[in-house]
């Protein structure tokens, strides 16, 4: 008797644990996105490099505040208070080098607030020096480097003559470089102008050569996305902590695995599309409806159904990161299937840690209240991120 009690003891602090990570989680992300994400395209010509660079407008305002209303947005008074600060902080973070030699911009286009879409974003435009044949170019993003807290990533695409290539910087990943050679510069247009209206000069010999690749980085990006995406985890926990056997946890994670590859590759591709202020409320339900099953039935079954239902939304979640970011389509796969991969090392290593512990939960009489307790934690932060979604919204 004494034995089961210091078993149920240690199943205890183990289970608050987890549930005290994922509320530290949640203190962390509550009043601030989970991701900041910004675009940037480098076109290289043969007289020049142009840089186009975008951020989402909530993190102008982390980086520089302005927002006196406090309503999450700036308005052109706003920014304009804040735009020599922001030009001055892009200029020192975003390094460009030409053969290991820094390049400042010769110069800025714009740097304005534009409307992408539904959403708002600060827009740079500038010119660079070009790269010339048998020399190095390479990008250096420093942005957030000092914040922990904030999980950043510049999904970066590079033009270059006929190839184009991606790479995706984040965490201490934050150079993307290139060795020009001379069969990559007869392919460069002439321009700028001749790039954007096509009239650039082809070289018969000069055929396409492999594109960069960037699938290691998407690869990191996708472990990054679902460790930073707390909704995310959040209904995870709430799946695998209701008593099942294996092979319905089997079942189920292969059902929320295919769901969600199946919407994210969809959404990326531009097949569907559905707004993220219907995506994320959805996200979020589906955290509440999970823990309110995990309360009313002691017994769960076929849970691998509303599993696959759910993980359709959170593939298009999952997906929103990316779909902005012109991802040429000879990379296409090779950088989803890496993006995929990468979440799903993630789901599989937290699946592999957290069903022994359960099943070892599950084995006392006390279990049902743990699943009862973690399963309202869940039902008060999935509620809490509905209801502020829908007001942001």
């Amino acid at each position: 008797m004494i034995r089961n009690k210091v078993h149920i003891m240690r199943m205890s602090l183990i289970f608050m644990v987890l549930v005290m990570v994922m509320l530290l989680h949640f203190k962390q992300t509550v009043y601030a996105h989970a991701y900041s994400a910004s675009y940037t395209t480098l076109n290289l010509t043969q007289s020049e490099t142009e840089m186009i660079y975008t951020l989402d407008e909530l993190s102008v305002i982390e980086l520089m505040g302005g927002d006196i209303n406090a309503d999450n947005k700036l308005d052109q008074e706003e920014f304009n208070a804040v735009k020599a600060r922001m030009e001055a902080t892009l200029k020192e973070n975003l390094t460009l080098k030409i053969n290991e030699e820094i390049k400042a911009w010769t110069q800025l286009i714009s740097l304005d607030l534009g409307k992408q879409g539904d959403t708002t974003k600060l827009i740079l435009k500038a010119i660079y020096p070009p790269a010339a044949p048998s020399k190095s170019i390479s990008l250096l993003d420093t942005l957030y480097t000092k914040d922990a807290k904030t999980n950043y990533v510049n999904l970066l695409t590079i033009n270059y003559g006929s190839q184009k290539g991606t790479e995706a910087l984040s965490g201490n990943f934050r150079t993307w470089s290139l060795m020009v050679t001379d069969k990559d510069y007869t392919s460069f247009p002439p321009n700028i102008q001749q790039l954007h209206t096509g009239e650039q000069t082809t070289n018969e010999e000069s055929e396409p050569t492999n594109s960069t690749s960037g699938w290691y980085s998407f690869f990191k990006l996708g472990m990054g996305h679902i460790l930073s995406g707390y909704d995310h985890l959040l209904f995870l926990f709430s799946l695998l902590i209701a008593r099942q056997t294996l092979k319905q946890y089997a079942t189920m994670i292969t059902a929320f695995t295919i769901a969600h590859s199946c919407t994210l590759t969809l959404t990326v591709l531009g097949i569907i599309n559905v707004s993220p202020m219907i995506v994320e409320p959805a996200i979020a339900l589906s955290i509440c409806y999970v823990a309110l099953d995990n309360i009313a039935r002691p017994t769960v079954s076929h849970r691998w159904v509303l599993t696959f239902l759910f993980g359709l939304i959170h593939g298009m979640g999952f997906a929103d990161i990316l779909k902005e970011m012109n991802i040429p389509k000879s990379e296409l796969a090779v950088d989803l299937i890496s993006f995929n991969l990468g979440i799903e090392t993630v789901q599989i290593t937290i699946v592999t840690l957290l069903v022994p512990l359960l099943y070892l939960l599950h084995r006392y009489q006390h279990s049902r209240r743990f699943v009862v307790v973690g399963s309202s934690i869940a039902l008060v932060l999935g509620g809490i991120w509905l209801i502020e979604r829908l007001v942001t919204v």
